[in-house]
This record gives C-alpha cells, structure tokens and sequence, in this order.
C-alpha cells in the first residue's frame, strides 16, 4: 500500500501575544525608557501570553484526495497551510510532504512588487521548483487564464487586488504541482473568476493531484471535496464525508436547533384571540433538525393556541432568504375555495410539506403571518426561525448553481431528424 503524500503528526503551533519584537537600537531604547518609565517597568513586569493556534494535530491525507478545511475565523485553518507550505515552522509535531506543494495563501505570496507580471511568473514559478523550460512550456496558459495580457509587463505593484489574485492562482494552478493548498483568497475575486478558479481545481483533482481547500463557501466544499476537516480552536472537531461535517458544522456555527417555543407574555399574536406556542423545522422521517437536504422533503409546523372562535383566519408564514429576498409565503386556508372555516378554541398543529428538489443551498428564515382578510392582522412577526438547506449528493460543475429556487422539472427532450 503506498504512503499517505501528506502526514501530520501531533502537530502544535505556539505564538505569544502582545509582545513587541520589533528591533530597536540603544538609543531608542532609552528614550523611550526615560519618556515613558511607567511603561517601560510595566512591560519588563508584563508575562508573556501564550496562544496555542494549533494543538495536537494528526491527519493523513492519501495522493489524489481533495480535503475540505473549514473552521470559523481565528480556528487555526490558515496557520495550518502555512505550516504545510513551510512558510512557518510548527512549536511541536512534524509534517511529512511526500510531493511538490503549490500553494496560494494570500493575495501576492511569493510575489516581488517591484517586478512585472512576466517576470513573477518566473519568479515565483522558481520559488515553487520548477524549472524554466516547465515555466515556458505553461506560460502561455497562465497568462490567458490570469487574463492580464495588457498588463504583462506592468509591475505588480500597480496590480488591483483581483488582477493580484488572478495570476497568483493561475501561477498556483498551472504548474503541475502534486500538492495544491488553497486558502479562502478566491473571495477577492469576482463570481465570474471564483467560478473559474473552482472549475480549475476541480481539473486539478481529477487529475489525481492532492488538494487542500481552505474555504466558508460551504457549497465549494460540498462539491469539490469528498472529505472534510473541521477545525475549532486549533484543533480537529471532525474529520468525516464532506456531507456529515457540513452538515454538522453549519447547524452548530448558527447556533440552530430547528425549533422556537414560546411562553404566553413572550409569545407573537394577538393575545385576546391567538397566540403562537412553537415553530419547528422538521425533516422528513418527522425529526426536529436546523439542516435540511434539497434531495428530500421537510415540514415547517406551527404551533399556536385559539382564545376565542376564528372564523376565516389565514394562519401561515414567510419564507425569506438570509438576504431579506422573500421566496413565497403560505397558509393553511386555501380562499380560492370560498371557504370560511371556523376554528374553534383549542390547541392546534399546522403543518406544512416543502417538497423535494425546490430550494436552492442557502439559509433561510421563517416569518409569522396570521390575519382575517380585510378586518384583522392576527401576527405578523419577523425571522422566528433560521434553519439551512443544504445538498446532499455532489453536482457537476464548479460551486453553487445560482437561483433561490431549484426545482426539478419534466423536459421533453425530441431529436428533430
């Protein structure tokens, strides 16, 4: 059996805060002494805190795998490819790299600003081993994917953030290196070269290369990578299918658990006649969840009690994007029948089937609407609920298919002989 192309082993990576490293001479030194001597006893008197950005790692990753990393900001996932990419050395623990690495950690690593966009191309191409018949042989490539032609021979310095990024990537991508870390710099780049820079790592993958992807874009993740490693305070909180650690990293970063309940001085309505008790996210084998899958249907119910008899109340709630975009709103009286429905007092249940295959991954939120038509307004109560509906089967196609709604419908597909 070959050997894994990255192992980490109890890997730690220490910092101290607050202390001042910068270089000072004699003399600036006792200026600031003989300004400042209330300080300066301070500081001699100060302990060093110790900050652990990296405890205890161990992971191995075998050639040709793309692995997810995902983590809140500040979780230790940026550290962490800068010491897989050498550019910082680990407090405790080893790394063992088993290939080339081509990494792009932030906008401009490995770039000179002095230097034109040709010659840094060379230049950090020589940084990453290849030599300069290989960078000749994907010059060509590299600069029409950067899409920087008119500003080939223009020092980087002078670069836009995006075009910074642009070429640093295709820098990255292109030179065929067997290990590629990605961290989250694809976010300064517009959605049009996001979505060129996923589709390029998704060519990078299938050619059996390593990749390692840093990224909040939880839909990239999904697609891209079929494992996933979540990190929280320096340390791995999971390592599992990218479907089982989404999943459980987005309910748990949102602080979700699909249900809101509500006691009587607290609770939306209208007191003398209605009043909501609890709204809950259900999924479809009938489970309290904050996480729901495209591929399968849920159900929104409401909770509430009538205080005195509701003749033609629409009762129902708002489905809104985490953007405020409102994607329908529903209730459980249908008027196009010219019904009139009396509820009588009493506890009731309502529940409400979201079929398969129509939302988009996304979060939402749910709304409380309640009213009797041209005399009342029963509730009408903003975002009492979030929950995230995310994909369970991986796409073709680089990154999230745009839309709120995705719905599967029948097409009729004839050949025209």
């Amino acid at each position: 059996m070959s050997q894994p192309i990255i192992e980490v082993k109890n890997l730690s990576k220490q910092y101290r805060i607050g202390v001042d490293t910068t270089y000072k001479t004699l003399s600036e030194s006792v200026t600031t002494t003989l300004r400042h001597p209330i300080r300066t006893i301070r500081g001699f008197n100060k302990q060093d805190e110790i900050f652990w950005a990296l405890k205890d790692i161990n992971f191995t990753v075998n050639r040709g795998e793309v692995v997810g990393i995902i983590g809140r900001n500040g979780a230790g996932k940026s550290t962490l490819l800068k010491v897989l990419s050498r550019i910082t050395h680990p407090t405790e623990g080893e790394v063992i790299l088993r290939g080339r690495v081509g990494s792009l950690l932030e906008v401009g690593t490995g770039f000179h600003p002095e230097l034109t966009g040709r010659e840094n191309i060379y230049f950090n191409g020589a940084i990453l081993g290849m030599k300069k018949r290989e960078i000749d042989e994907k010059f060509d490539e590299i600069v029409q994917f950067a899409e920087i032609e008119q500003f080939l021979d223009t020092p980087v310095k002078r670069y836009s953030s995006g075009m910074y990024v642009r070429l640093a990537f295709a820098v990255a991508a292109h030179m065929d290196p067997e290990i590629l870390l990605v961290d989250e710099v694809l976010a300064v780049g517009d959605t049009a070269f996001q979505k060129k820079c996923l589709g390029k790592m998704g060519e990078v993958a299938e050619g059996g290369r390593t990749v390692l992807f840093v990224s909040h874009n939880m839909g990239a993740v999904q697609n891209l990578c079929h494992r996933c490693i979540w990190i929280e305070s320096g340390e791995i909180c999971n390592d599992n299918s990218s479907e089982k650690v989404v999943s459980d990293y987005v309910c748990d970063s949102q602080n979700l658990n699909g249900k809101t309940l509500w006691e009587f001085n607290y609770a939306p309505g209208d007191k003398e006649l209605i009043y909501f008790t609890a709204t809950r996210i259900m999924d479809s084998h009938g489970a309290v969840t904050s996480c729901v899958y495209i591929e399968e249907p849920f159900y929104i119910e409401l909770e509430y009690e009538i205080l005195q008899p509701l003749q033609g109340a629409w009762i129902g709630f708002k489905l809104s994007t985490s953007l405020g975009e409102v994607v329908f709103c529903s209730g459980d009286h249908n008027f196009t029948l010219n019904e009139s429905v009396t509820r009588k007092p009493g506890i009731y249940k309502s529940r409400c089937q979201i079929p398969s295959n129509l939302l988009n991954q996304g979060s939402y939120i749910i709304s409380l609407l309640g009213h009797i038509p041209g005399e009342k307004i029963l509730v009408d109560e903003e975002g009492v609920l979030n929950f995230e509906v995310l994909q369970k089967t991986a796409i073709a196609g680089p990154g999230r298919q745009p839309g709120v709604i995705r719905p599967d419908l029948s097409w009729v597909i004839k050949t025209m002989d």
